[in-house]
């Protein structure tokens, strides 16, 4: 049995009418924000109720009947202009055109065909309509409201005082100005909706290339042991002496798979290197370890920034994954010193213990001489960080300083774990 999906066109217009539902400022963050509407819709239903009453019953001579009805018609809807402002005008705007026959007799010397409660509560009404309906819609409510304002002019009482210029003219006016609120609050959320959107999309494209380049590092690493490998089982019928045949078959086995898994990095690693990653030739050349960290310190004082370097002298042999990937965290966050606190005194500290190698940089606040090169950083530094730290097996801890400087700290196991699947 199929199943209809809906529409694309049949769920826009179901989430339309979902929205449609919510009330007025219904996404506010604080909680008097929100009922603030309906308190307001209270409030003049409270006031123009009585008053809406006691004139048709002693201004216009309406019966007690009539003029209880229509009080009631033209302004109870306003609670429900909270959420459905267009229902609600057709309650109020189809009750004001019923109280204008109802009073038509007794308008002598008197404001027609909308008195001023009238004209108060339609205001009110415009005001939540301007907030929620699209601009078509309020124009279409203006439309109607002049014309039946003019096609009650021809039928006019003698000596009544005409109000419908005045409720078009204000109408319009209301409408125009809440109008422009609504359009100008939309423009804002959907300009701070794409800026999420951008900033998602830019730590998602970080986070690839990064992964990528990881991708192409440990690639070095492994085809370097691969190549030994070959290399061995190619050489060993020749360095060892009276092996047999079988063994012999074994290390050209061995020999050819070392080969093949050799040919198959190296297609993989094209896709990684072609012309549109922006690759250079660097890549190509060994990877640095910690052993380099006393250079890439000194190069970076050259450059202005007062760092220096604590290194264990016991440091063991490291897996070549930690080695690169320490590496790679001191030179992120001094790189993301000399962006966002230039100046900034800088302690680069690399311990180790029997099973963690420890990597941590500490920088004080920038110095007054100078100005970021940054005013705000977006975190995607951090992104390669936490992905190398991952791919290790470790664990990654960053954030400011009370001073106003920033701590980076990284504990990698000196036994880290095959990463390859983690990029998969």
């Amino acid at each position: 049995m199929k199943i209809a999906l809906p529409s694309r066109r049949a769920l826009a217009l179901l989430r339309a009418l979902a929205a449609s539902a919510l009330p007025l400022f219904a996404r506010a963050p604080k909680r008097w924000q929100r009922s603030s509407p309906y308190v307001v819709a209270g409030v003049f239903v409270v006031v123009l109720l009585p008053v809406t009453i006691n004139v048709l019953t002693h201004d216009y001579k309406a019966g007690g009947g009539w003029a209880g009805a229509l009080g009631v018609a033209q302004t109870v809807p306003l609670l429900l202009a909270v959420t459905r402002p267009l229902q609600a005008w057709l309650i109020i705007f189809t009750a004001d055109v019923l109280g204008a026959l109802v009073i038509h007799s007794g308008s002598a010397g008197r404001p027609w065909p909308w008195p001023p409660a009238v004209i108060v509560g339609y205001l009110v009404l415009m005001a939540a309509l301007g907030l929620r309906e699209t601009t078509r819609r309020l124009l279409g409510v203006w439309l109607v409201t002049g014309a039946t304002g003019v096609l009650f002019e021809v039928f006019a009482p003698g000596g009544s005082i005409s109000t419908h210029v005045v409720l078009f003219v204000l109408s319009g006016v209301m409408l125009a100005l809440t109008g422009a609120l609504r359009s100008r609050g939309e423009t804002a959320r959907r300009l701070a909706e794409q800026e999420t959107i951008s900033e998602a999309e830019r730590a998602q494209r970080t986070l690839l290339e990064e992964r990528a380049r990881i991708a192409r590092e440990l690639h070095d690493v492994v085809a370097h042991h691969m190549s030994v490998i070959t290399v061995q089982a190619d050489s060993a019928p020749y360095r060892l002496t009276g092996l047999d045949d079988a063994a012999r078959e074994e290390f050209a086995s061995i020999a050819s798979s070392a080969r093949e898994s050799l040919s198959e990095m190296r297609r993989l690693l094209t896709v990684l290197r072609s012309e549109g990653s922006g690759d250079s030739g660097g890549e190509r050349a060994p990877q640095p370890g910690v052993d380099r960290l006393q250079q890439l310190v000194e190069a970076t004082v050259r450059a202005g920034l007062p760092a220096r370097l604590s290194l264990a002298a016991d440091l063991p042999a490291l897996a070549p994954a930690v080695d690169l990937s320490a590496y790679r965290i001191v030179q992120e966050a001094l790189a993301n010193v000399v962006r966002h606190a230039p100046g900034a005194a800088t302690r680069i500290s690399v311990t180790c213990d029997d099973r963690h190698l420890t990597v941590v940089i500490v920088n004080g606040p920038a110095t007054g001489r100078t100005s970021p090169l940054e005013a705000s950083g977006t975190g995607h530094g951090l992104v390669g960080m936490r992905e190398r730290v991952r791919l290790t097996g470790g664990r990654l801890d960053t954030g400011p300083l009370p001073d106003g400087g920033f701590r980076v700290a990284a504990r990698l196991p000196l036994d880290a774990p095959p990463a390859l699947d983690s990029l998969t």
